[in-house]
């Protein structure tokens, strides 16, 4: 009996430092590098112009992240067919029909969460075709799955052509592409 409380104690005692060595080993400790690659994103929100109207958005975005903290990206987003005109579009590539010019810097913290920025560059207004202000989002970020997949909110979307951020409700996910090999 006397043995049966003695090991008893002694488990008691030694199992929480066996959790909190279990706790730390868990931690994936991701860094900037962890984002790296290829990553294919679906996104979907909403805009809520100061009319009232909101104007539904969905798309898909190719992301490189380059493993230092800089990225580029290409998208297709399409509006809700009663929305106004964006205030800048995008060069746009004659093959894809996708958005160019898009590049941006990236920070991961050690506990997997990150920001990124993302320009959009060479805007041009669609109703005279002059140059505008680039479009700027500020996207938040949680990785999973040890860095082949991310979620993403936008904390901040500044339209082109104009200084302030409008109201949004946009979100999105992204899975790394693997490698393909051919035989």
């Amino acid at each position: 009996m006397r043995s049966f409380l003695l090991k008893a104690v002694l488990g008691i005692a030694i199992s929480p430092l066996l959790c909190s060595s279990a706790k730390a080993q868990d931690n994936d400790g991701c860094s900037i590098a962890t984002l790296n690659g290829d990553y294919a994103f679906t996104v979907s929100g909403q805009i809520f112009l100061p009319t009232g109207a909101v104007v539904q958005r969905e798309g898909i975005a190719m992301t490189h992240f380059d493993g230092a903290g800089g990225l580029t990206q290409v998208d297709l987003v399409e509006s809700s067919p009663n929305a106004p005109p964006p205030s800048g579009v995008s060069p746009t590539d004659p093959v894809t029909g996708f958005h160019t010019h898009e590049s941006g810097t990236y920070t991961v913290y050690a506990d997997c969460t990150g920001t990124f920025t993302v320009n959009f560059h060479d805007m041009t207004n669609p109703m005279n075709g002059q140059s505008v202000s680039d479009q700027i989002i500020v996207v938040s970020f949680v990785l999973s799955d040890h860095g082949r997949a991310i979620h993403t909110i936008v904390t901040s979307l500044i339209p082109a052509g104009r200084a302030t951020p409008a109201n949004v409700l946009i979100r999105s996910d992204g899975h790394k592409l693997e490698s393909i090999v051919r035989s």
